[in-house]
């Protein structure tokens, strides 16, 4: 990360000691350690994020020349790209495929009743 050599570090150190005292620089370090393990933790995550939004840029690009093609006739990456993306998109609808069913919604009779409850109660 940074160019320090030996003497580079030990200066530092004994600069550290000098200033702080050898009562503050434990603590010193510790603190410092903290904030460097919190740069590097955002720094991962946002790489992590680029990655993904790169590998979704690619799939994007591929589903548009699958397109172009015709999906009867692609090559190799274009199809993994593309069944890819259509496992992605199977999983995300399918926390929205609960749907409750017609029994479990109420009667029509239920919510006008409700609803003018509610409008009476706001006059």
């Amino acid at each position: 990360m940074f160019d320090i050599g030996f003497w580079e570090l030990i200066l530092i150190s004994v600069m550290g000691l000098v200033v702080l005292g050898p009562e503050r620089l434990p603590g010193a370090i510790r603190s410092v350690m903290a904030v460097v393990r919190k740069v590097k933790s955002s720094v991962s995550s946002v790489t992590d994020e680029l990655k993904q939004e790169l590998e979704l840029d690619e799939l994007h690009r591929n589903l548009k020349k699958a397109e172009q093609q015709g999906l009867e006739t692609l090559n190799g990456d274009l199809k993994d790209s593309f069944e890819t993306l259509k496992a992605r998109a199977d999983s995300v609808n399918r926390p929205y495929s609960d749907k409750p069913s017609v029994s479990d919604a109420p009667a029509s009779d239920e919510v006008d009743s409700n609803l003018k409850t509610r409008q009476e109660d706001k006059s």
